[in-house]
C-alpha cells in the first residue's frame, strides 16, 4: 500500500525564503504545487536544491515542468519555475535518474506577491 505525505514547504511568504529540509528518501514520486497571489508587477522564481547528507545542497536542474508536449517530444526539464501572475503551477522531480535524501525549495521574490509551495511525496 502506497503512503503519501503532503508538506507545506512555503506558506504565503512575501520575501525571498527557503524552506526547511523536506525528507524524500525512498520517495517514488515528488510533486510540487507552486502558487502565487497578489502579484501586480513582480514575480517569484522557485528553485529546488537536493542533498545527500542534509548539509550540502546542490541545484536540481532537472525539474519536470508540467507543460504540453507532443507525443514525439520528451519531458521538459527546467532549473526554475517563475510565476509572474496570480495562479499556480505543478512541477515534479525526476526520480528515475536522480535521488535525494532531502530537498529545499526557495522562492526569490521581486517586487510584490505572496508565494506558497506544497509538496506531495509518494512512497
Amino acid at each position: 500500500m502506497k503512503q503519501t505525505k503532503v508538506i507545506t514547504a512555503l506558506s504565503a511568504v512575501t520575501t525571498t525564503t527557503t524552506s526547511s529540509a523536506i525528507p524524500v528518501e525512498y520517495a517514488e514520486k515528488v510533486t510540487l504545487a507552486l502558487t502565487a497571489t497578489g502579484i501586480s508587477t513582480g514575480n517569484g522564481v522557485y528553485t529546488i536544491t537536493g542533498s545527500f547528507d542534509g548539509t550540502t545542497y546542490y541545484p536540481i536542474n532537472t525539474v519536470i515542468d508540467n507543460v504540453a508536449n507532443t507525443n514525439v517530444q520528451t519531458l521538459t526539464r527546467v532549473a526554475s519555475k517563475t510565476l509572474s501572475a496570480n495562479g499556480s503551477a505543478l512541477v515534479a522531480l525526476d526520480l528515475e535518474n536522480f535521488g535525494y535524501y532531502y530537498i529545499k525549495i526557495t522562492v526569490t521574490r521581486t517586487t510584490d506577491g505572496s508565494y506558497s509551495a506544497v509538496v506531495l511525496v509518494e512512497y
